[in-house]
């Protein structure tokens, strides 16, 4: 049986770089030796809601991810069993029917705000990251994203940000910068760091194949 699979998690506020740095660890190996396990895509179930209330979510906040799931899906995955990855549909704020049928594979890489703020998935970690952007750097990007990608309005984002993303990210997400093992400034036109993150994982992929 193959080893354990490696998980790295990689966390950071919105806007702040975590997908580019994923995205930039996985170009350095094969589409087979890297799974990205997005904590965006367990967002609870919130069909027995009525819509109206839907719109209340605060999706900054611990409280709006099923977490259960998500461990439940890491441990299957760890012993090498395939999954179906939840998939969340923000035009009408709850789950969709669709799934994603994900395998096992030797790199796990966990990426989400809070990923480090649940003492049991940090348990699950070999290596924690966190990506560590300027505020002001944050909201831009935000500011872009969810006014190209998700037709907001700039007074919705910005009213967001105030009331939600802010107020969590400074009681929620910054805090967990010290379970880190590594902090990424900039996220990923850091490529010094990502240097070292793929080496990293390279030579524990080797110290694997080795045994």
């Amino acid at each position: 049986m193959k080893d354990k699979p490696v998980v790295i998690g990689v966390a950071g506020g919105s806007g702040s770089g975590k997908t580019s740095v994923t995205r930039s660890i996985c170009n350095r190996f094969s589409d087979k030796t890297i799974l990205v396990i997005e904590q965006d895509y367990y967002y609870k179930d919130q069909s027995h809601l009525p819509f109206e209330e839907r719109l209340n979510t605060n999706y900054d906040h611990p409280l709006a991810f099923d977490n259960d799931l998500l461990i439940e899906h890491i441990h299957d995955l760890l012993n090498r069993k395939s999954v179906n990855k939840p998939v969340y549909d923000y035009k009408i704020h709850t789950r969709s029917e669709e799934v994603i049928h994900v395998q096992p594979k030797d790199v796990i890489i966990l990426e989400g705000i809070l990923v480090l703020e649940d003492p049991r998935l940090v348990d699950l970690m070999d290596i924690k990251v966190f990506v560590d952007t300027d505020a002001d750097l944050r909201i831009i990007r935000r500011l872009q994203r969810d006014i190209k990608d998700r037709g907001r309005s700039l007074d919705s984002v910005i009213d967001q940000y105030l009331t939600a993303v802010r107020p969590s990210h400074l009681q929620f997400i910054e805090p967990t910068k010290r379970y880190a093992d590594i902090i990424i400034p900039e996220g990923g036109e850091n490529y010094v760091a990502i240097d070292i993150m793929a080496s990293k994982i390279e030579n524990i992929l080797a110290k694997n194949t080795e045994k």
